[in-house]
């Protein structure tokens, strides 16, 4: 070999070595057997309970589940969005790590759904803190105890049925008697600078309606309102309630920071 040809094949191997890197990594997948309703069936792969998955469509889009739960070789999936385009042997992907957002100060005066994706004419929501929805247990012997009173706005509740600062309460009655109009009330009122709203299993027409008519301009821009109405899946609806907790959460914690 010259020495001319040295260089020239020393600059081939480091080409070589480099396009390795452009080369996808094999992934295990399965395959799907069965739709029943809302239930999938899959096969092929070693699936984990309350695992995410990427189900592949007729059209080439991807459909996320969660694995619901399995029966020997056969795990059964629950789709977060409406079905379509689904066919027998269609690839399914199991994904690693939890179910995440990105949290942050640009949340707030928005409407996003279950998945956090904004469902009113903003920006895509991008940026801040990556927070995982599966949330860490607390120690029962770390949590405050409910000792401070919180001013709701409101007279009637004040005075007669106080509400705590940690505390949980239920709003109960039959429809048409004021609870959106309630609700809006408290979160027009409540002295907190940020109030989350989850409007969970509501018709889908409710939505707008306590937003354009329950809240004013200036209570919109302290609120995060997360929507999963009753046509969404079951799955989604319970992403929507666990993404209002996760929001509070990271809000009070963030104050929290600030203050101490």
């Amino acid at each position: 070999m010259t020495n001319s040809a040295s260089p020239l094949l020393h600059d081939r191997l480091n080409d070589a070595i480099a396009s390795l890197n452009l080369v996808p990594v094999a992934r295990v997948t399965g395959r799907l057997v069965k739709v029943n309703g809302l239930m999938l069936q899959a096969v092929g792969c070693r699936f984990k309970l309350e695992q995410r998955c990427l189900v592949e469509t007729d059209e080439g889009n991807m459909i996320e589940a969660q694995v619901v739960g399995f029966d020997h070789n056969i795990a059964y999936l629950m789709p977060v969005r409406q079905l379509g385009g689904l066919f027998a042997g269609a690839k399914v992907i199991p994904l690693d790590g939890d179910s995440s957002v990105n949290l942050g100060n640009h949340w707030l005066g928005r409407v996003v759904n279950g998945l956090g994706e904004a469902l009113d004419d903003g920006a895509v929501l991008k940026g801040g803190e990556r927070v995982s929805l599966e949330p860490k247990p607390i120690n029962p012997l770390k949590r405050r105890p409910v000792d401070t009173p919180l001013d709701v706005g409101v007279r009637a509740i004040n005075g007669l049925l106080t509400v705590g600062k940690g505390q949980r309460i239920g709003l109960m009655a039959g429809s048409g008697v004021g609870k959106s109009v309630l609700m809006g009330m408290i979160t027009q009122n409540t002295e907190a600078d940020v109030i989350v709203v989850g409007l969970i299993g509501e018709r889908g027409r409710e939505v707008r309606e306590f937003i354009e008519r329950n809240l004013t301009p200036e209570a919109r821009k302290k609120a995060v309102i997360i929507a999963a109405p009753a046509d969404e899946s079951p799955l989604m609806r319970l992403r929507a309630t666990l993404l209002c907790h996760r929001v509070a959460e990271y809000f009070e914690i963030k104050a929290m920071t600030y203050c101490c």
